[in-house]
């Protein structure tokens, strides 16, 4: 695992093989957070939580698909669930509360905390050439 100053990306279990079935790249998920780290996020959904477009492989992000983000800003950002752009408008507000509720609790764990649930499998790390 990369030690680095800069932020961590990783991905919930849900989302990694999400992202593995839709063939969307580290790179592509590393460009998001890197976006969003620059101020470029699309939508700040409050509690930690924000909504960043991916781009579909050779389709862009117009075609793209919508990404949730439990997101700290310089320290980590965790790819929690995603969806076509075409087949969801928006999370519910039910959706909204839990994934709300799960930034607050992820937000809180400290380094071996989150090394615990890379560990368990529970989250994975994404490789992100920007770090050290």
């Amino acid at each position: 695992m990369t030690k680095s100053p800069h932020i961590r990306i990783y991905a919930n279990r849900w989302f990694a093989k999400f992202a593995a079935k839709e063939r969307i790249s580290d790179a592509t998920l590393a460009d998001a957070v890197h976006r969003a780290e620059s101020g470029l996020i699309d939508a700040d959904l409050g509690s930690g939580l924000i909504k960043q477009r991916i781009a579909r492989q050779g389709r862009g992000k117009s075609g793209g698909y919508r990404s949730i983000l439990i997101f700290r800003s310089g320290e980590r950002a965790i790819f929690v669930f995603a969806f076509a752009k075409s087949g969801k408008a928006n999370l519910s507000a039910a959706e909204l509360k839990v994934y709300r509720k799960a930034a607050g609790i992820m937000l809180e764990l400290d380094e071996d905390q989150i090394e615990t649930e890379v560990e368990a499998g529970r989250l994975v790390e994404v490789k992100n050439d920007e770090q050290g």
